[in-house]
């Protein structure tokens, strides 16, 4: 008998993957979670029935959630990641000569250890204990509140807003971010896809540009999450990722998604894109 798996993105909307072997499955404090071995896409993680990231294209989410925001600032020495628990986007953080803290707050343990176990090739970072990584398992809308003008470059690397990740799209949790933040610090955080979410894109620029006077949208395409075409916004307190001189930027090591000229063209937002940004 096949196997298949669905997520509904929509609720008229699926996308259905082909099941070779369940290798995971469990329920944390904060979820279910799952980890499943695809035709398509290989091994992928999956909390609360949502694909979070999948061995075949996790590459692209990564790279342009971490690299972007880290080459518009020009010496990002203290990195914050926010979830993450795959190990992704640290993976990608440490490969940046200038971070020498890459701390990273995951509020859901369970998670990491699934993911160190299942997928080691995401969890490089995780797996080495990488002498840059500083590791808490613990609530990041908590420690926003309780820090202040510490770190460079924030990097929200939530799931969608239900469930844990809910908070972390809120006016409030924006205000803490930009207090844990330097005077020329900013933050990125993945904002769904421009397709599916218009209605919390808009709130959400609307939030962020209240407290951030640069406040640009960026894409790129990946194929498991809605429509295939996803958006992360930035807000930045000094630096403006429209007048970055990509020639600066140094290489990156291992990347297969982004480069300097996807640093530029990630923020050539088409029309409709726009309009929704007014």
């Amino acid at each position: 008998m096949e196997l298949w798996f669905t997520e509904y993105q929509t609720e008229n909307l699926g996308l259905t993957v082909r099941i070779k072997e369940t290798l995971y499955t469990g329920r944390s404090q904060f979820q279910e979670i799952a980890v499943i071995d695809s035709y398509e896409f290989g091994r992928m993680l999956v909390l609360d029935g949502v694909f979070q990231t999948s061995i075949v294209d996790e590459y692209i989410y990564h790279e342009m959630i971490a690299h972007v925001p880290l080459c518009v600032h020009p010496n990002p020495k203290t990195v914050l990641v926010i979830g993450g628990g795959d190990g992704g986007t640290i993976r990608e953080v440490v490969k940046h000569q200038s971070v020498e803290v890459a701390e990273m707050v995951e509020i859901d343990g369970t998670v990491v250890e699934v993911c160190k176990k299942y997928l080691p090739e995401i969890s490089v970072a995780l797996n080495v204990n990488h002498p840059k990584l500083r590791l808490t398992i613990g609530d990041g809308i908590k420690h926003m509140q309780e820090v202040e003008n510490k770190y460079d470059v924030i990097i929200v690397d939530c799931s969608d807003p239900i469930g844990p990740g809910e908070g972390l799209f809120t006016h409030a949790f924006y205000e803490n971010v930009h207090k844990a933040l330097k005077a020329d610090g900013l933050f990125v955080q993945q904002t769904e896809s421009p397709f599916y979410h218009q209605e919390l894109i808009k709130r959400l620029q609307t939030d962020i540009s209240s407290l951030f006077p640069i406040t640009r949208l960026y894409l790129a395409n990946i194929p498991i999450y809605p429509s295939g075409l996803h958006c992360f916004t930035i807000g930045s307190k000094q630096y403006d990722p429209a007048t970055v001189d990509i020639s600066r930027i140094p290489e990156i090591a291992d990347t297969r998604y982004y480069n300097r000229d996807i640093q530029k063209s990630c923020f050539s937002l088409p029309n409709f894109v726009r309009e929704l940004l007014k």
